[in-house]
């Protein structure tokens, strides 16, 4: 594919699949053990339980003339690994990480902070979503 100068470069989607295990509790000081123990049930455990994360990363952006990409994947996949895997994997993520320490450590709270953390890696060009699967059948995605 040839770029004419003065046209709209295409913009694509790339996805990058990772994934890390990590225990964690879900728990508001600020309730009850009953409160807390109704509206969390096994996610309250006081000893706390994993998920085997399923990590899902879409970049989308122009694509460079030059390369034919959107972003090197390798690169992607470093970033990944350098700030996201190596960081929550096999951690307990309440008490591991200074990400959850005074955050409550649900899918939603952990797809935010990847994001959050990920954003700053990339070109401001990029967008970013991401995609956390807790469960086979349960998923989030941020941002909307």
């Amino acid at each position: 594919m040839t770029y004419t100068p003065g046209t709209t470069v295409p913009r694509v989607a790339v996805f990058r699949k990772e994934h890390f295990n990590a225990a964690h509790r879900l728990n508001n000081p600020t309730w009850s053990d009953e409160k807390n123990a109704r509206v969390y049930g096994k996610c309250n455990n006081p000893n706390y339980h994993g998920h085997n994360y399923d990590l899902i990363v879409q970049v989308n952006g122009p694509v460079d003339p030059e390369t034919g990409y959107v972003i090197d994947m390798k690169y992607l996949g470093d970033l990944i690994k350098a700030h996201v895997t190596d960081r929550f994997d096999h951690k307990n993520l309440n008490l591991d990480t200074d990400e959850f320490r005074d955050l409550n450590p649900s899918a939603e709270n952990i797809a935010i902070v990847i994001y959050n953390i990920l954003r700053e890696q990339l070109e401001p060009t990029l967008d970013l979503k991401i995609r956390l699967y807790e469960t086979e059948r349960n998923f989030v995605e941020y941002p909307l």
